[in-house]
């Protein structure tokens, strides 16, 4: 029998804009439950929006197992229920990881750079997860100074970004997405592994139609405060097509 089925979920030990983690009977496991919420800029913004948690659990879900099955590990173990998984616990490092394929958005601002902008081989941006500061970019440097992580560590995460972002690239183009730019966070488990981790959803990444251009994530919230049904729509849409053979 699979030891997974005798895990009980315990109390709440973190809750997020998006996520609440629950402790478990296995100290070295948790489970991950998504919320309904939508937030954009640092929060300050924020929808309730009916059943996005399940939407964003099962695409998160698809997306692992294909990273599982392509060599790149991570925090997921498996789906539980339509909103929850179970992950392998993890010390979350305050980084948050920006990969960016096309110019858009805020790089788009920062360079004067025209937006859809093809980028080569990719930027790697890290962040430092910090609400009060409101989340700065920082270089490597940065994170050093700060006793996040080492030069050791950090050049070890960037041959997995750069890995993961060549397969999601193929990946999401076999779905005619464009992947346009995407947020990832890794993790410490108790084994001092450095495991992928958080999510990857609309929520975290820019997916355009390849066709069409259009947005298929959650700048629709954030950029054009679309209605309610065409957000949810276009969350339907990915998972539609990451469903599809």
């Amino acid at each position: 029998m699979n030891q997974n089925s005798f895990i009980i979920k315990k109390s709440v030990f973190s809750e997020g804009k998006t996520k609440k983690i629950y402790l478990t009977n296995d100290p070295f496991k948790i489970i991950v439950h998504h919320k309904d919420n939508l937030t954009a800029l640092n929060g300050l913004k924020k929808i309730f929006l009916l059943d996005k948690g399940i939407l964003n659990n099962e695409i998160t879900t698809l997306i692992f197992r294909f990273l599982h099955s392509s060599g790149i590990k991570t925090h997921f173990i498996q789906k539980i229920n339509n909103r929850e998984q179970l992950c392998h616990k993890v010390q979350i490092i305050p980084l948050e990881f920006v990969i960016r394929n096309v110019v858009t958005g805020s790089l788009s601002n920062r360079l004067g750079i025209k937006e859809e902008k093809i980028i080569p081989n990719g930027i790697i941006e890290i962040f430092y997860k910090n609400d009060t500061l409101e989340d700065p970019l920082i270089n490597d440097n940065h994170a050093v100074f700060l006793g996040i992580i080492s030069y050791e560590e950090l050049n070890y995460i960037y041959s997995i970004v750069k890995n993961i972002n060549n397969l999601l690239k193929i990946y999401f183009l076999n779905k005619n997405i464009i992947l346009v730019d995407f947020k990832i966070e890794f993790g410490r488990s108790h084994k001092n592994e450095i495991l992928l981790s958080d999510e990857i959803s609309p929520d975290t990444c820019r997916f355009w139609d390849k066709k069409t251009m259009k947005k298929l994530d959650k700048d629709l919230f954030r950029l054009e405060s679309q209605k309610k049904d065409k957000i949810f729509d276009s969350y339907m849409e990915v998972l539609k097509r990451l469903n599809q053979e």
